[in-house]
């Protein structure tokens, strides 16, 4: 078995630029988490895009479409902002709902963090982690993993009171 990470930045990626005051990209933490955590399954890194969720526009979102669609793997984890995670989820649920052969057995686990892998405190690699256990668990179909939870896209919100995911979680 072998799982494919789509990375598309969010704040998962970000780092803090002390120069400039401010959290930028600069590349992805991807391959030191995976060196770091010993996943213990085969992982495919794909660089799809570093962007805020905030400023993901459809383009950004059909972006990661067609790499669920071009994907061999039938075990998807995108790292995504949190911001637009839900949006992103809805754009690939859709496809997966209209049948396209192309996503057809595929579980897809969008998943982020609330503070930077760089920054202490961070939640990106027990999300990260909580997604790749959750892609070979569910059935075939599109979900958010957050906050040790996993939730279906369609009953999904992110509660930016209490900066958590909350909605119909699987059980």
């Amino acid at each position: 078995m072998t799982l494919r990470i789509i990375i598309t930045g969010g704040t998962f990626d970000k780092r803090y630029d002390a120069i400039r005051g401010q959290l930028d990209f600069k590349d992805t933490h991807l391959p030191d988490i995976i060196e770091q955590v010993r996943v213990g399954v085969a992982i495919e890194l794909e660089l799809n895009q570093l962007v805020d969720s905030l400023d993901m526009q459809d383009e950004n979102r059909q972006r990661v479409l067609a790499a669920c669609r071009a994907a061999e793997e039938k075990y998807i984890v995108i790292t995504h902002g949190t911001d637009t995670m839900s949006e992103t989820a809805a754009v690939i649920g859709n496809a997966c709902s209209a049948l396209e052969p192309a996503l057809a057995g595929k579980r897809i686990i969008l998943t982020g963090a609330m503070v930077p892998y760089s920054v202490s405190g961070s939640d990106a690699l027990f999300n990260l982690g909580s997604a790749i256990m959750a892609a070979q668990l569910v059935e075939p179909g599109v979900y958010i993993a957050m906050n040790g939870r996993c939730f279906p896209w369609r009953s999904v919100r992110k509660n930016r009171l209490l900066g958590v995911f909350e909605g119909d979680a699987l059980p």
